[in-house]
């Protein structure tokens, strides 16, 4: 299997008193080994814009994971959008970013500025071959991915940032271009790099954006799996089975879990040392125990996990928070959310009837529960998941 794969994130903002943004980004996978992003820009601003590019990306998405060609797509999009009175234009701009088995991508652009790509800390001016598709012109690249390499797509409320505030003719594209590669030498998240531009752009135009903004980012990286051992197993004669299958998979190892990590230390026929203090005073100590990365309490940390995953697929507002922390939270998003990349979760059934008091301050789940959520959240970064029970 090739062991490289693609991080992808994304960050919009809309014009200035718009609750909608005219700006859509449609991510499509199809199995393992093909992922479509779109990212449109629909005319304007505001509800008119928002719609033209959602139809817009979901149609073409939607069609180039089907395999159908670029002519049909296309073509659709004329034939399907209304057209504007005014200006005569059918349809939004698009840029389409096809990943093939992590090896390949294929990129086509209209009238979006074109893509920024980094490659072995340089900016890679790629082929691009110019076709004619209705009377569009349209530009299309194939290239071989390579492990580091950075992809930058945005729609142009990016350069226009800054125009007649922090620049005459706004935020012109080498210049982006040369920002993100000083960006990209902090070896920052795909989600944190869009988070970066945008930010930068909001802060060109003061606060007040004259215009739709979004980036997408995509980021290609070696695969990082990752291992979660959460929860004694509801049969007692399960623990060395279960123990067993966690420490025989390679990447790093996570116990989350008093009864848990007793039982691991005890395996490996090694102390468990507790830290006494709090590095937050919600969240409780973690522990060391040698052959284990990390060891944390559990349903509290996790449910907090589970919080910041959540935060982490939208807003992303926490990220000060955990993205710093020495708490066991912290420390277990930080692995998850920006290290790994393929995620096994070793989950025992066993209930706590400690977790059942209804008294208890959080609502607290029962441990299926609250890895499902946390799952879920995690696919949506892009995570190979796999749940084992015992």
């Amino acid at each position: 299997m090739n062991n490289l794969c693609a991080e992808i994130g994304w960050k919009s903002i809309n014009h200035d008193g718009e609750q909608l943004c005219g700006d859509h980004i449609d991510i499509v996978e199809q199995g393992d080994d093909s992922t479509v992003i779109v990212l449109a820009d629909g005319m304007g601003s505001g509800v008119k814009a928002s719609i033209l590019s959602t139809l817009t990306s979901k149609i073409i998405s939607t069609m180039m994971a089907a395999g159908l060609p670029l002519e049909e797509c296309v073509s659709t999009i004329a034939a399907t959008l209304p057209v504007c009175s005014v200006r005569g234009v059918a349809y939004s701009t698009f840029t389409i970013m096809h990943i093939i088995d992590s090896q390949t991508i294929e990129l086509i652009q209209y009238d979006n500025p074109h893509i920024i790509y980094i490659r072995s800390g340089a900016i890679y001016d790629y082929p691009k071959a110019e076709m004619n598709i209705d009377g569009k012109q349209i530009y299309k690249s194939v290239i071989r991915l390579q492990e580091d390499d950075i992809i930058i797509a945005m729609s142009d409320g990016c350069p226009h940032a800054g125009i007649g505030v922090a620049y005459n003719f706004g935020w012109k594209r080498e210049d982006i271009a040369d920002y993100m590669l000083t960006m990209s030498a902090g070896g920052f998240t795909a989600k944190v790099l869009s988070k970066i531009l945008i930010d930068e752009v909001n802060n060109l135009y003061g606060g007040k954006p004259g215009d739709d903004a979004t980036t997408c980012v995509i980021k290609i990286r070696k695969r990082v799996p990752m291992n979660i051992l959460f929860g004694p197993p509801s049969n007692r004669d399960d623990c060395n089975r279960m123990m067993n299958l966690f420490f025989s998979k390679e990447g790093k190892h996570i116990i989350c879990g008093g009864t848990t990590s007793s039982i691991a230390a005890s395996w490996l026929r090694k102390p468990l040392k507790p830290k006494l203090s709090f590095e937050r005073s919600d969240i409780p100590p973690i522990a060391e125990l040698e052959g284990v990365d990390l060891v944390t309490e559990g349903v509290i940390t996790v449910n907090k996990v589970v919080e910041y995953a959540n935060d982490y697929i939208t807003e992303n507002t926490t990220y000060d928070e955990w993205g710093y922390g020495r708490d066991g939270a912290s420390l277990i998003s930080r692995l998850l959310f920006e290290e790994a990349t393929d995620i096994n979760f070793y989950v025992g059934k066993a209930i706590n009837p400690a977790h059942q008091n209804p008294n208890l301050p959080i609502n607290f789940n029962i441990k299926m529960n609250l890895v499902q959520e946390l799952s879920k959240a995690l696919k949506q970064m892009g995570k190979r998941i796999k749940v084992s029970y015992f």
